[in-house]
């Protein structure tokens, strides 16, 4: 299903900056706080001034490292930690929470243990979801719900231009398709349940290639790529031809914020899916952005190809952000270079001793700097 075209008059027309403004004092629930994503959006709800509740697993023991929800003082920890398949849990979560904002970012989020078990990939990410939205419908108080999908959710058939918020939902491997029909349900709940005006308001976010500090999960390039250069070991790198929207943490995060803004100022303009992705140059090939890596890190860092057998990924895929820019007045603020400067840092930095709260605290400053330089 592809949503209904929107033309500029009825979209947003920009939104402040997340600041703290509008977050201090809010209620907000995230969803998969304990995650690499949901911790770096926590912990910048936390210095907004938002009252930040969490409803997540806890974070799994990690190769490399520690969760980083651990190491940055879990902020968010006043919560339910359990399964969003709990549908007790998760009411329990918004009972405590009694949010304004609900930030929903807790999923199985790779795509190789998808192929390995897909039942738990569609039961998180879409029955999960479905539990989630029961429990916003009888929230009081509840203003904005913006659902973190993914990239993926879009009908990939290897074209070469950007997929637009227009474009069909799909998905060949279970993570993709999982995705695809936590659009469509997300689509559903808002057409039939969050669309009168006294009732909270509901949109996605759908962003690329997530990269930043503090990620430990297994199969993905960039800790993949830190554990092979701690050890001293090249990284096997699978499709060094695979081209994708690489983008920092914090710049999806920014835009998630932002349509909470909007869902909760300028109403339902806001409703609808959202693209938050890198300009077309930095959509780059996996070898590129390793060789980037390798360069960053120095001595003892390096890659081979990974020649055993594996279940097919997509080759190409960009999205175009043309509607976050024109319609919330968000867009990428760190180029992919500097993005992968920052991340090798943070790292660097950790391994060397620092706090990495105060090293992740350091990195979104600087970012919110970048914001008020432009």
């Amino acid at each position: 299903m592809a949503e209904r075209q929107c033309a500029v008059e009825n979209l947003v027309t920009r939104v402040p900056f997340p600041a703290p403004a509008f977050w201090r004092g809010k209620r907000v629930l995230v969803t998969g706080h304990t995650g690499f994503k949901g911790s770096w959006a926590a912990l910048w709800l936390e210095l907004l001034g938002a009252d930040v509740y969490g409803l997540a697993l806890p974070p799994a023991e990690v190769a490399g490292g520690e969760p980083l929800w651990d190491a940055i003082g879990r902020p968010g920890s006043r919560g339910v930690l359990a399964d969003i398949r709990d549908a007790a849990a998760v009411e329990a979560a918004f009972a405590q929470a009694r949010p304004d904002v609900v930030l929903h970012m807790a999923a199985q989020a790779l795509v190789h243990p998808s192929y390995d078990d897909p039942v738990t990939t569609f039961e998180t990410n879409v029955m999960g979801l479905v539990n989630v939205f029961e429990a916003a419908r009888r929230s009081p108080g509840l203003r904005a719900i913006v659902n973190v999908t993914s990239d993926k959710c879009y009908e990939n058939t290897e074209q070469v231009w950007p997929y637009r918020e227009t474009e069909p939902m799909g998905g060949s491997d279970p993570y993709s398709a999982s995705k695809g029909c936590a659009e469509l349900v997300t689509a559903s709940y808002r057409r039939s349940f969050f669309k009168q005006s006294d009732r909270a308001l509901l949109a996605s976010g759908r962003a690329g290639n997530v990269i930043g500090g503090g990620d430990w999960s297994a199969d993905r390039l960039v800790p993949d790529a830190i554990r092979a250069f701690a050890s001293g070991t090249d990284v096997l790198i699978r499709n060094p031809l695979s081209t994708r929207p690489w983008q920092h943490v914090l710049e999806p995060i920014a835009g998630y914020l932002m349509l909470a803004q909007a869902l909760t100022d300028h109403g339902e303009g806001a409703a609808q899916g959202w693209n938050f992705g890198p300009p077309d140059d930095d959509a780059w090939p996996v070898g590129r952005i390793v060789d980037a890596l390798v360069q960053a890190w120095g001595p003892g860092a390096g890659w081979a190809r990974d020649s055993a057998v594996h279940p097919h990924e997509a080759m190409l895929l960009r999205v175009d952000a043309s509607k976050a820019r024109v319609g919330l007045g968000w867009r990428p603020r760190l180029p992919i270079t500097a993005g992968l400067t920052w991340t090798v840092d943070w790292y660097k930095a950790v391994a060397a001793g620092q706090s990495a709260r105060d090293v992740t605290i350091d990195q979104i400053k600087a970012y919110e700097s970048l914001a008020g330089a432009n």
